[in-house]
C-alpha cells in the first residue's frame, strides 16, 4: 500500500479513501468468502469492513501496517457474520453426467469437491487461520496479530485444522473404495 494514500485518507481525504477502498476490496472479499463460503455474507462483511476502516483509520498509528490492520478487520466481520448466521451447511451442486470428460478433469473435479466438503466442516476460526496463512500467505505470527490470538493457538488451530481436512479427505476415499468394491 501507498503510505501517502493511507495518510491523506487518515485525514479525510475521501478520494484517497476511494482509492484504498477499491483497491482492498478484491483481496478483502476473497478472504472473507473463504472463511465465510457464502457470496452474500462476505458481501456484508466486506461492507462492514470497508466502513469500519473509513471510521476507524484516523486512529491506525502505523500507516505501513494498514494491510495488516485491514485483514484483521475484514477477519473479525467475517467471525462475526459467522457466529450471526447460522446457515453454515453446504450446498448440494449436481453435476452435469458428461462422459466426454477426461478422467484427469474429472478427478481434478472430485478432489475439488471434496476439499470443499473438507472446508465447511472446519469452523470459522480454523477456516480463517487457513485462509490467511494458505492463500494470503500470512506467518503464524502474523496471522496471531490478525486474530488477535498468540502464535501458539494459530499453530494449535492450523494443525486441527489441517487435521480435520485429512480426515475428511481420508473419509471420502475410503468411501469411494467401498463404492467401488475394493478393500480400503
Amino acid at each position: 500500500m501507498d503510505r501517502e494514500l493511507v495518510e491523506r485518507a487518515q485525514h479525510g481525504d475521501r478520494e484517497a479513501y476511494e482509492i484504498l477502498a477499491r483497491d482492498s476490496a478484491r483481496r478483502l472479499f476473497l478472504v472473507c468468502q473463504r472463511i465465510l463460503r457464502d457470496h452474500d455474507l462476505a458481501e456484508d462483511a466486506v461492507q462492514r469492513t470497508l466502513v469500519a476502516i473509513w471510521r476507524d483509520l484516523p486512529g491506525l498509528r502505523d500507516p505501513d501496517r494498514f494491510e495488516a490492520w485491514t485483514y484483521r478487520m475484514a477477519v473479525r466481520f467475517s467471525l462475526a457474520e459467522a457466529r450471526h448466521d447460522r446457515r453454515m451447511q453446504g450446498s448440494v451442486h449436481l453435476l452435469p453426467n458428461d462422459e466426454s470428460q477426461a478422467p484427469d478433469e474429472l478427478s481434478a473435479l472430485f478432489d475439488r469437491d471434496a476439499l470443499e466438503r473438507g472446508f465447511r466442516r472446519l469452523s470459522p476460526d480454523h477456516r480463517a487461520v487457513v485462509v490467511l496463512r494458505y492463500f494470503v500467505g500470512l506467518s503464524l505470527e502474523e496471522i496471531g496479530g490478525v486474530v488477535g490470538v498468540p502464535t501458539g493457538t494459530v499453530a494449535s488451530r492450523l494443525h486441527y485444522a489441517l487435521h480435520e481436512l485429512r480426515a475428511v479427505l481420508e473419509s471420502d476415499d475410503s468411501l469411494a473404495s467401498i463404492r467401488k468394491g475394493v478393500p480400503a
